[in-house]
């Protein structure tokens, strides 16, 4: 199998305290990598980070700002990896609105950062870039965002990430472009998915999580926009798309350059009251409240996107329907409330999805 790839090699992640980066990073090792590790300590109690134990899998690990360039190349160049996941971000819509310097600094500077480290490395590196769907110009259009629509952005985080994506192109155009890598062993891309979900997460003002904050202390949810249109999607999904494209790169495959999609079918984008109905049935209890204020910050109200080129070009293929994405989420929350092992119930879930893997 192609993602035998990563047995012993030098693996670095960023952001890997993060509900991305740990469940990431517990795939890796899982698949015989070295991993480290450079990230701020968690923002939330709990955080899948620490219930998983993932500190005793890494190599290496170090507590850092991503905007700390200085901090950050060191520990790149001490590492030596084969190849880098930057997952490190201000990943919040309504935070960026009250700290918008933050969200530009840390979602742009910050990756130019990890693409100046790489440009300083002299080894060969597959370098993969996590973005978010939020980057395309948001039209409210029906059919899914494909890699080749104009980047843009409402709200500062949406912008933040469709500059990075530009920073990005640059990087890869100016210093590491796809016909010189025999030269400059550099192959770089970047990655977007739509709104994942799963065990583990607990950050603010994100729907899954208020909802298990609420039921867990008998509160009703209150949700803002009910008819809301998201790409819901199981974490293990765009990580599934980013080990994959990792892994080709890795093996010298050729026409990787560029942006990725990752999503699920754009016939199973579900509104945020289907997903949280169908969650708080599995749980078996929870009452839902809408939120009559119409004074809210901006967030748009569509968005899929289209994983054509994912599927044509990589053989990556979405694996769980919209219904097993939302149960297996509900098992894991309910499973950690109950005492169970949250390792043993990530690793469970990666046992499952890989089962159902075509490549």
């Amino acid at each position: 199998m192609i993602l035998d790839t990563f047995k012993g090699k030098i693996v670095l992640v960023t952001g890997h305290t993060g509900f991305k980066g740990s469940w990431l990073c517990l795939w890796l090792a899982e698949l015989g990598a070295e991993v480290h590790g450079f990230s701020l300590p968690p923002n939330t109690e709990p955080n899948h980070y620490t219930a998983t134990r993932i500190s005793e899998l890494l190599k290496s690990e170090k507590s850092g700002d991503i905007r700390d360039q200085s901090t950050l190349t060191k520990y790149i160049q001490s590492v030596q990896p084969d190849c880098i996941f930057h997952l490190a971000a201000q990943p919040l819509v309504r935070k960026s609105y009250a700290e918008p310097i933050e969200t530009f600094d840390t979602n742009v500077m910050g990756s130019i950062y990890v693409m100046e480290a790489v440009r300083s490395l002299g080894k060969p590196c597959s370098v993969v870039m996590i973005t978010s769907d939020k980057c395309y110009e948001n039209v409210g259009k029906a059919e899914g965002y494909v890699e080749t629509d104009p980047m843009g952005g409402h709200d500062p985080y949406s912008a933040s990430k469709g500059c990075a994506e530009l920073a990005i192109a640059s990087y890869r155009r100016s210093f590491f472009p796809p016909a010189d890598v025999a030269k400059h062993g550099v192959m770089l891309v970047s990655v977007r998915a739509g709104n994942v979900v799963g065990g583990g997460d607990w950050a603010e003002d994100r729907i899954i999580p208020d909802a298990v904050r609420a039921v867990t202390s008998g509160r009703s949810l209150e949700i803002r926009s009910p008819n809301a249109v998201r790409p819901w999607q199981h974490v293990l999904e765009p990580l599934s798309g980013y080990i994959l494209l990792a892994a080709k790169m890795m093996n010298g495959e050729a026409d990787l350059g560029g942006g990725w999609n990752f999503g699920p079918a754009s016939s199973k984008a579900s509104t945020v009251a289907e997903m949280i109905h169908l969650f708080y049935s599995l749980w078996g209890e929870g009452n839902i409240v809408c939120d009559d204020n119409t004074n809210h910050l901006h967030e748009a109200a569509y968005l899929t996107l289209s994983s054509d080129k994912a599927m044509k070009n990589l053989g990556w293929h979405p694996v769980w329907s919209f219904s097993q994405t939302i149960e297996r989420t509900a098992k894991w929350y309910k499973g950690f409330y109950e005492n169970s092992d949250a390792l043993r119930l990530s690793l469970a879930d990666i046992d499952e999805y890989r089962k159902n893997l075509e490549y």
